[in-house]
Parts: C-alpha cells; sequence; structure tokens
C-alpha cells in the first residue's frame, strides 16, 4: 500500500533572533572597517557577503518550498526567488571592491545590471504587483522613463559626467529604482512585503552604483556597504513574508495602462528642469549629455505615444459602451431620469419621447414633482426622502406608485424604482426608472370589478353583496333589510329547452328586480336561482317591496319561442337582528326555507321560531329515512259509523310517528317532509301493509267492514301501484271490495285523466275508490261523473261553514251519481244532527269515536257488535 507523501507547508517568515543576528554581525564587521581593524574592502566584502548570503539563503527557502507546495507553478512563488537571485547578485557585485580588478567599474556596473534585472522581475511578481506580463511591462517602462530623466538630471550634476565609467551604473541604478518604485507605488492593494523588497532592493541599487562612482579605499565605500546590509535584510523581511491574505479579484481599470499624467509629466519636468539648469550654469551640452537628453526624449516620445494608443482605446471603449446604452435606453420600455439631491431632473433617456411623449425641454431642469399629481406628490416624496436619508442604503431599489404626466396632458399610472447612485462618482445622482403600467391597472381595476359582479345577469354577486352589507350595517342607526329570494322552475326550464332560456329567463329576472327597487337599494345574484335586494327601506315598505317581488317575478316571462312562468319563495331580515353581516344573510335564508315550507309565492320575516321550526324540520328529515326499520311509525285507526244506528262500517288508517324525543308527529307533518325526502311511496306501502295485517286480525267473520287509506298522487300513479294492492289482499286474503283507497280532492285537478285512469285500474280489481275532503278544494261538480269513485268524504268546511243548501246540492248529487256520503269532522252533536238532515248515511269524527290503536279499535267492534 503506496503511502502519500505529505505536503511541505510554506516556510516560516525569519525569526526574529536571525534577523537582528546577521545585520549586527554585518555591521560590527563594518564598523571594524571604519576603525581600521580591517582593510575598508575586506570589511565591505565580509559584511556584504553575511548579509547576502542569510538573505539569499533566506529567500530562496522560501522559493523552493512555495515551488513545491504549489504543485510547482512559476509564478506561485512570489518572485521570492528572483529576488534571492538579485541578492546573490548584489553580494558578488560587493566582493569587487575587494577583489580590485583593472576594469573595476565595469565589473560594478554588470554586477548591479545582473541584480537590478532580477530585483525588477522578482518585485513584479510579488503579491499585489502586476496581474499580468502586459502590465508588469507596461510599469517597468514606466520606471524607465523615470529613470532615463533622473539618470539624466544627475550626470548633468558637476563631477559625475566627468567619471564616464560611471555613467552605466547610474543610468541602471536610477532606471531600476525608478521601475521599482513604480511597481510599488502602483500596487493594489499595497501589502507589507512588496514595500520592503521595492525598499530593500531600491537601497542595494543606489548603493552598487555609489561603489561604482567611489574610489578604491573611500571612507564612503563602508556608508555604501551599510545601506547594501539594510536593504537586503529589508529585501529578506519582505520576500519571506507568507501570513499574507490573497488579493482580490479586482475588476480591469484602464488606469492598469494608462502610467497616469503624473508618472508622465515627472520625468519631463525633472529632465527640463535639469537642462535648463545646466544650460543657465555651464552654458553648454557635451555629447553625452546630449545622447543622454536624445534617450530621454525618445522614452518619452515613446511613452507619449502609448499613453496616446492607450487612451484612444479608452475612448473607443467609452464610444462602445455609450452606443450600447443609448442602444439600450432608447429601446427600453422604461424611462430613466437621473434626478440631483434637490430634486431636479438633470437627464432622462432617448425613450422618454417614446414612450410619454415628453421632450427635453419639458423636463430637465424640472422638480420631478412638478411631474406628479398632486394627490400623489406626499407619498412619493416621502419615499424618495426615505433614499436620500440613506435608509434604504444596500437593499433593493425603492418602489413609488404615482401618476405622472405626459406629453399629452395626460396623467399616466407608474411604477417607479429609485436607485441611490449617489455613491458612484461617475452618476452621484438619484437613477429613476419610471414605467407605464396604465394596461396592468386598468386590468387589475377590471378584475377587481368582475369579482364583484354576475358575469350573467350584471347584478352584484355574493361578495359584493356581503361588502354591501357590512357597509352598510357600520353607518348610524343601521337601518335597512335584507330580502332573499330563491326562484322555483328554473331547473325544469333548463331541463326542458336548454342552457340559453334558462339564462335569458334569469336575465329577465335581474331586469324586473332593477325595476323594481329604489335607487339606493342593492339587488344581487348569490348563485344559481337565488337573489337578493339590500334596501334601506323600514320594516314595512320592505315587506311591500318583497311583495311587489314576487307579484311581478309571478307573472308569464315572454322569451322568444317560449313562455315560461315561475314562482318563487321570499324571506326577509333585519339589518339590526344580526351580529354581523352572514348572520343576517343567514337569517334572511332561513326565513326563505320557512316561506318555502309553508308554500309557494310567499313571503316570511325571519324570528326566532322560524329558526326553530327549520331546525325541527330537518331533524325530522334527517330521521324519518329510518324510522320504519327502528319501529318509531304507528298506525291509529278512527271508525266510519252509521248516523242512524250507530254501528261502525269501516275504519280509516291514519299514521303516525312516535318520535322518541319529539313525541307524536302527525300526517301533517310527516308528508310535506316526505314528499321533499321522495320516500312518499315507501310510507304508503307501509301504511297498506300495516292496515291490511291489522283488518285480517279484526275481521270477525265480518265481510262488509271496510279498511280505508289514503294514497298520493305519485303513488297512485305509479304503473304497478294497482299489483302492489293486489299482492298485498292476496298476502292476507282479504276481498278487494273491503278495501277503500283515499285521493284528496286536492290532487285531482293536477291531471283529471291520470287520475281516472288509475282508478279505473283499481276498480277492476274490486277496489273501492274515495274522494277526500270534497268542498275544500276547487273540483268542479261535474268532475264527479267521470271519476271511477264509489264513496264521497265530505269536508269538515262544508258541515261548519257552509250554507245548508250547499250540503244539501252536493249530498243530493253524490246520492244521484250512486255514492256512498261520509260526513268528516263531526266534533259536536249539532254536527251530526246537521249532516244525518243533510242525508248523510256515514260520519266520521271525535263526535263518534276518536282514533285509536288496532288493538283498542278490535275491543270497540267486539263492543259494538253485540
Amino acid at each position: 500500500m503506496a503511502v502519500p507523501h505529505p505536503v511541505p507547508a510554506p516556510p516560516r517568515s525569519i525569526g526574529r533572533g536571525a534577523l537582528l543576528a546577521v545585520p549586527g554581525v554585518a555591521a560590527v564587521l563594518l564598523a571594524a572597517g571604519a576603525a581600521g581593524m580591517l582593510p575598508v574592502a575586506l570589511a565591505l566584502a565580509a559584511a556584504v557577503g553575511c548579509a547576502g548570503l542569510f538573505a539569499t539563503a533566506s529567500l530562496m527557502r522560501t522559493a523552493i518550498a512555495l515551488h513545491r507546495a504549489e504543485n510547482g507553478a512559476f509564478v506561485s512563488c512570489r518572485g521570492a526567488g528572483l529576488v534571492g537571485l538579485g541578492t546573490l547578485a548584489s553580494t558578488a557585485s560587493a566582493l569587487v571592491p575587494w577583489w580590485d580588478p583593472p576594469q573595476r567599474a565595469g565589473w560594478l556596473t554588470a554586477g548591479l545590471s545582473v541584480a537590478a534585472a532580477c530585483y525588477v522581475a522578482g518585485i513584479s511578481l510579488l503579491p499585489g504587483a502586476a496581474s499580468s506580463w502586459p502590465v508588469r511591462l507596461r510599469r517597468a517602462f514606466d520606471g524607465l522613463g523615470l529613470g532615463v530623466s533622473l539618470a539624466f538630471a544627475a550626470y548633468l550634476v558637476p563631477g559625475v559626467s566627468a567619471r564616464p565609467a560611471a555613467v552605466p551604473a547610474l543610468l541602471i541604478a536610477t532606471g531600476g529604482v525608478a521601475i521599482v518604485t513604480v511597481i510599488v507605488l502602483r500596487a493594489r492593494p499595497r501589502p507589507r512585503p512588496s514595500i520592503w523588497c521595492g525598499a530593500g532592493a531600491g537601497l542595494v541599487m543606489l548603493a552598487l552604483s555609489a561603489l561604482a562612482v567611489l574610489p578604491p579605499g573611500s571612507p564612503g565605500l563602508l556608508a555604501a556597504g551599510l545601506l547594501i546590509v539594510a536593504g537586503m535584510t529589508a529585501a529578506a523581511v519582505g520576500g519571506t513574508r507568507r501570513d499574507l491574505t490573497p488579493p482580490p479579484a479586482t475588476p480591469r481599470s484602464p488606469d492598469q495602462y494608462l502610467a497616469s499624467y503624473p508618472l508622465l509629466a515627472v520625468p519631463a519636468a525633472v529632465g527640463v528642469v535639469a537642462a535648463v539648469w545646466h544650460l543657465l550654469a555651464v552654458r553648454r551640452f557635451d555629447n553625452q549629455a546630449i545622447v543622454f537628453g536624445l534617450v530621454m526624449v525618445s522614452v518619452l516620445v515613446v511613452r507619449e505615444l502609448l499613453v496616446v494608443r492607450d487612451i484612444r482605446n479608452y475612448a473607443g471603449r467609452l464610444r462602445v459602451a455609450e452606443a450600447h446604452f443609448r442602444s439600450l435606453v432608447a429601446g427600453a420600455t422604461d424611462l430613466t431620469l437621473v434626478l440631483d439631491e434637490q430634486l431636479m431632473v438633470r437627464w432622462q433617456s432617448p425613450a422618454a419621447a417614446r414612450l410619454f411623449g415628453l421632450r427635453d425641454d419639458e423636463v430637465i431642469g424640472r422638480r420631478f414633482a412638478d411631474l406628479i399629481h398632486p394627490e400623489d406628490v406626499a407619498d412619493a416624496q416621502a419615499v424618495i426622502g426615505s433614499v436620500l436619508a440613506g435608509e434604504h442604503e444596500g437593499g433593493p431599489p425603492v418602489l413609488v406608485s404615482a401618476r405622472m404626466r405626459d406629453g399629452a396632458r395626460l396623467w399616466r399610472d407608474t411604477e417607479s424604482t429609485i436607485s441611490d447612485q449617489r455613491g458612484v462618482p461617475e452618476v452621484a445622482a438619484l437613477v429613476v426608472h419610471v414605467r407605464d403600467v396604465g394596461e396592468r391597472v386598468h386590468l387589475e381595476r377590471t378584475l377587481h370589478r368582475l369579482s364583484y359582479l354576475d358575469q350573467l345577469t350584471g347584478l352584484a354577486n355574493r361578495r359584493a353583496l356581503m361588502r354591501d352589507l357590512l357597509a352598510h350595517r357600520r353607518r348610524p342607526g343601521r337601518r335597512g333589510n335584507l330580502i332573499v329570494i330563491d326562484l322555483h322552475g328554473v331547473a325544469e326550464v333548463n331541463d326542458s329547452r336548454g342552457r340559453e332560456v334558462g339564462d335569458a329567463v334569469l336575465v329577465e329576472v335581474s331586469r324586473r328586480l332593477k325595476a323594481l327597487i329604489g335607487e339606493e337599494d342593492v339587488p344581487a345574484r348569490l348563485g344559481g336561482d337565488e337573489f337578493a335586494v339590500l334596501t334601506t327601506e323600514s320594516a314595512v315598505p320592505a315587506y311591500a317591496l318583497a311583495t311587489r317581488i314576487v307579484s311581478a317575478l309571478g307573472e308569464p316571462h315572454q322569451l322568444p319561442g317560449a313562455t315560461v312562468e315561475l314562482h318563487c319563495s321570499v324571506g326577509l331580515a333585519e339589518l339590526a337582528g344580526g351580529v354581523d353581516s352572514e348572520e343576517v344573510l343567514r337569517h334572511a335564508d332561513l326565513a326563505r326555507q320557512r316561506s318555502r315550507q309553508i308554500g309557494l309565492d310567499r313571503v316570511e320575516w325571519y324570528d326566532p321560531d322560524v329558526e326553530i321550526q327549520l331546525h325541527r324540520r330537518m331533524e325530522l328529515e334527517r330521521q324519518l329515512l329510518g324510522a320504519a326499520g327502528r319501529g318509531e311509525l304507528d298506525l291509529v285507526f278512527q271508525p266510519v259509523t252509521g248516523l242512524r244506528d250507530g254501528r261502525p262500517v269501516g275504519v280509516e288508517a291514519l299514521l303516525r310517528w312516535r318520535h322518541p324525543t319529539l313525541g307524536t308527529i302527525l300526517p301533517e307533518e310527516i308528508l310535506p317532509i316526505a314528499a321533499a325526502l321522495g320516500i312518499t311511496a315507501e310510507l304508503d306501502e307501509w301504511v297498506l301493509d300495516e292496515a291490511c295485517r291489522s283488518l285480517t286480525a279484526w275481521a270477525g267473520g265480518e265481510s262488509d267492514f271496510w279498511l280505508s287509506v289514503n294514497v298520493g298522487p305519485r303513488e297512485l300513479l305509479t304503473a304497478r301501484f294497482p299489483e302492489r294492492v293486489a299482492a298485498t289482499l292476496k298476502r292476507y286474503g282479504l276481498t278487494p271490495e273491503r278495501l277503500v283507497v283515499e285521493v284528496a280532492e286536492t290532487w285531482i285537478a293536477e291531471d283529471v285523466p291520470a287520475i281516472v285512469a288509475a282508478l279505473s285500474g283499481l276498480r277492476k280489481l274490486g277496489v273501492r275508490a274515495a274522494l277526500d275532503d270534497f268542498g275544500s278544494g276547487q273540483t268542479s261538480l261535474s268532475h264527479l261523473r267521470r271519476l271511477p269513485v264509489d264513496m264521497l268524504k265530505l269536508s269538515q268546511s262544508l258541515l261548519t261553514g257552509g250554507p245548508d243548501t250547499v250540503l244539501d246540492v252536493v249530498v243530493s248529487l253524490g246520492r244521484r251519481l250512486g255514492l256512498e256520503i261520509v260526513a268528516k269532522g263531526l266534533e259536536t252533536p249539532e254536527g251530526i244532527d246537521r249532516a244525518s238532515a243533510a242525508g248523510c248515511r256515514y260520519g266520521q269524527g271525535f263526535a263518534l269515536a276518536h282514533p285509536a290503536p288496532a288493538e283498542r279499535i278490535e275491543a270497540y267492534l267486539e263492543t259494538h257488535r253485540a
């Protein structure tokens, strides 16, 4: 198994002990030379050699460690190796005075050249010095121009030109120092290692140039050596610093290419001042000075040409960027405005004319508030003021909604985003992007209006009604009423004539409602075939309005190709009667339900009793479906007796619901609920079966004793009803003549031919039929000739409230038709006498016998037969 090699860590910075010890030893050697204890050249060589070898070793060790740690990347050494090579070259150059060869200045110039090249290259690779080689070369050229100018000025100093062998060293030193200075000063960010290395390299190069100028054995050599030792130590300190953070990735700036005008002006100024001073003092230039001047001018000219090229390139990029910007803002869907801190418009984008029809002379120089609707100025200025106060600094742009005037003097709905760009020197203003949101606002308002509108009828919908109801209840006094209307018959119109006709009916209903109500009243469609009217009228006018609505909606609706008749149920509730709008609507709806239970085309007020009755109704509807299975249904029987002899001739079966908590419930309450639930046929079948079973138990051998049961029209008109009757009679062994089927007179008018056919079918079986409650409805006397009935049971209203002549006519007609006449509702002896006097043969009522369970009826029959 291979063991991975550990990655070597970068070396630490120079230790404090070594940093103090090595330069100290070098300083002691130089002091010994100054005291005459050692020859000057030997002291210089020993001190510089000691400090140089130490600095070179430290820098090379750092470079090699970084080279290994960073996978061999050359630049990763950050120039430490090249600075180390420059230190080594400087050390070798310092040995020349001790060696003292014939061409001493030439050797020093060669060593200085190598050292300067290594220093310049190494420092340009230090962290933050430059990001690319073109930038490094440009900064080197900038430094070269400065160095040539300084060298030219130094050459013109008296005494320097007298030593032509030292001129190259002077030129190289000034050029190197200038290049290093430019690189260090232009570094961004400017880390301390670059400063230490730059300062150290500059001291070393200046000191080496001094060695080339100073004569052998001069005490100045020791001062130059001290500078070399200090410079090498500083370079070692900066080049071995490893506890540095990497420089941030900054975007490229034109200043990285433009050397900036001070770097161009300083060399030119130095050269011009030196030339003028030399001309005034010496009044002539030698050949070398002229060559120096030409070189300086050439460098500055080339530098000027490069600057011009950079400026042209930068201007070209600016033109391209500006063209891109103008194309963007000109084709943008937003208007861009630039505001100063006084909120004056300083610039607007070219899109202003296309988007808002605004010219520059109409906007620029005016206050931004002058462009905004007066009602929106306060809010807009408050938002802009918060931006100016710095409350949104660092956050997203602030949004301002306001109406803005366009070039046609019209107000437009706009949304503006305000960005604070005062911290950007190139902008130094507020930037406002204005967008026309008129279409969106119009769409929002339309959607809002439609959300409160019924699309079919144009009336308010339920949501709008609840909103207006809430607003009306908040008014002082809260006078008013809510009317809820439920139409009956619209579903049948949809099924028989189609949806289009049904929708036309609803539109006509809404038209009639709007024609009846007042200006302050609110008509609404709650949904389906349910409408409402919120009226400000008091109780009596509101009830009158509801009555007029019932009459108007009950009139035939004349539609193309159809005439439709509707019925309705109306409920009213006072606005002050509920704790909130929902409760007011619930009260009105409960009143409407009660109106529907009582009958069609009625108006009912809400009161607490209505709610109690509705709760009772809903409870009964829930429990009636399983009442027969739970054994809660029962039958009682009321005897029918002869008025002359008092002998019982038959009984009528009456349904009772023995509710475990509500007590006995009568048919008057059971049958409407059964009809609403659609179980009337099941109840009739149960009654028929139970009644026939009881009749079998009482029979007692009398074949003329009969049993009557009430049958609803829906059950009677079913095709299988005669079969069910025949099967029941056969199951209990009863003859058909002993069963009488009673049909209420109020049902006859619904469909006379169908009723006649159904009763004829029963007659074929031998079952007799009776017309119940005759005289309470609108059945014509002529219908009696068509109806196949055998018995006529007179309504109590004929016996108690009608004139004797009417009673006599009805009884006489029935007897001529061969019908048996039974007087119902006989509750007093006077009623019995009147029915007997009119010719009624049989009677039924409390005055003769009360309804009783089957067991008691059996005992009653035994007693009366005896």
